[in-house]
């Protein structure tokens, strides 16, 4: 057992095999690794890609919303088309 685990209280640790189901959670979601052929991958490698992933989407919401409102500002605020988007995103 590492250090680390060690200094945690005994309430609070977490076993190998509820780590294995974790990963195991994370690694379902995650779009590139879903699929892996190869067989185990390591806990380290599906944070990373976990992290990777988070990144991605993050950069995507941030593109979708500079679009949004690149799309707001070419609407009038007050006519049809600025509540329908504003139905859409409430």
């Amino acid at each position: 057992m590492s250090s680390r685990r060690s200094r945690q209280p005994e309430g609070s640790r977490i076993s190998d095999d509820q780590i294995m189901q974790l990963t195991s959670k994370l690694l379902q979601l995650l779009p590139d690794l879903r699929n892996h052929r190869s067989g185990k991958i390591s806990a380290s490698k599906v944070l990373k890609e976990t992290c990777n992933y988070i990144r991605s989407l993050q950069r995507e919401k941030d593109d979708l919303s500079d679009r949004l409102s690149q799309i707001l500002s070419t609407v009038d605020a007050d006519g049809e088309e600025a509540s329908i988007i504003r139905s859409l995103i409430n």
